[in-house]
């Protein structure tokens, strides 16, 4: 008489089980790795849109925003780079003459407590602060700076 047990054994269903695990736990650290790659090309590219605002709102009004103190760019004031009788950071884009920047970008997250954050003491020269989460390019992972000499890894211009 034939045997007629037609079935998986249940170490051939361990070893199936474990080997999806295996793959699946590879493909999340690719996924992670490739959005944390993302976030950071976002970061350089909304860098330099600010910049190329600064720079339009300098050819016009010959300054750039006064700011004594860092100020976070993409929240509270700083949403709106606009012509306000010189270059400024508004809330809104009322008053503005010329919108140099409708919606100054926000730096995404994680990590947590990472920002843009702007300074410019006189109006001649400005220093715009960034945290990478891995070394992009020619910037390292952490603390970068734009200036009006463009993208310098480091955190200080």
């Amino acid at each position: 008489m034939k045997n007629s047990n037609k079935g998986f054994t249940l170490i051939e269903l361990l070893v199936v089980i474990a080997i999806i695990g295996l793959l699946s736990t590879l493909a999340v650290v690719a996924l992670n790795s490739a959005r944390q790659r993302s976030r950071d090309a976002k970061r350089v590219a909304d860098i330099r849109q600010v910049q190329t605002a600064l720079e339009l709102g300098y050819s016009e009004t010959n300054d750039y925003p006064t700011a004594a103190t860092a100020v976070e760019l993409g929240t509270g004031s700083q949403l709106v780079l606009c012509n306000n009788s010189g270059a400024a950071w508004q809330a809104s884009s009322t008053g503005c003459s010329t919108v140099f920047m409708g919606l100054v970008p926000q730096a995404p997250t994680p990590p947590t407590g990472n920002a843009y954050t702007y300074l410019s003491s006189d109006g001649t020269d400005y220093s715009i602060t960034f945290t990478l989460e891995g070394a992009t390019g020619q910037l390292d992972a952490g603390g970068n700076c734009a200036n009006p000499d463009g993208i310098t890894a480091g955190s200080s211009c």
